[in-house]
């Protein structure tokens, strides 16, 4: 008896490892997405061919906790996210690369890039064109620049694709996942 216990005691062990693992780069910005750190994603990103989404933040920051369970229960983002390599850069793990910081380091921001690495700096909040041009306080404007990420990055030809189209190019396989 005790041995079955001890078996489904390591197996449970190994399965909460392993679903911890899993998003131990979520840190509140969303379980349901498969968050990476910056190395392994970029180099994930390369292997895939799939552009890369930074969310870029700090744990003390207040419009950082601000937009964090914003972030993590939209379903939008979380549906759209399976068309990148999504990373998530909090504290000191920020790259120091001026890429990063196309108009200066304010946080949180959120920054795209191709899957080699070089960050779009088109792609930014279009509520924002003048200064914070990365930071978006709500998600409705990450969901759009997500998408026009995606039409940019994946080729649909224009710069904000609908879901249909989208999910059309997907299921076609014109759109790699």
């Amino acid at each position: 008896m005790t041995s079955s216990y001890q078996v489904l005691g390591v197996t449970l062990l190994t399965l909460l490892a392993t679903a911890t693992a899993a998003n131990q780069y979520a840190r509140g910005w969303g379980d349901q997405i498969d968050w990476m750190g910056v190395e392994k994603g970029q180099e994930h990103a390369k292997e895939q061919k799939k552009p890369i989404m930074f969310v870029i933040h700090k744990s003390w920051c207040g419009a950082c906790k601000s937009l964090k369970p914003k972030f993590a229960d939209d379903k939008e983002i979380a549906k759209f996210s399976k068309y990148f390599v999504m990373v998530n850069v909090a504290d000191d793990e920020e790259p120091s690369d001026a890429q990063f910081s196309p108009d200066g380091g304010y946080i949180p921001r959120i920054l795209f890039s191709d899957f080699l690495g070089t960050v779009s700096p088109d792609l930014m909040n279009p509520s924002n064109k003048d200064k914070y041009r990365y930071f978006y306080p709500t998600t409705p404007n990450i969901v759009v620049t997500m998408r026009s990420a995606i039409g940019k990055f994946h080729g649909l030809g224009h710069d904000i694709p609908s879901l249909a189209e989208i999910e059309a190019a997907s299921t076609s396989g014109k759109l790699d996942l």
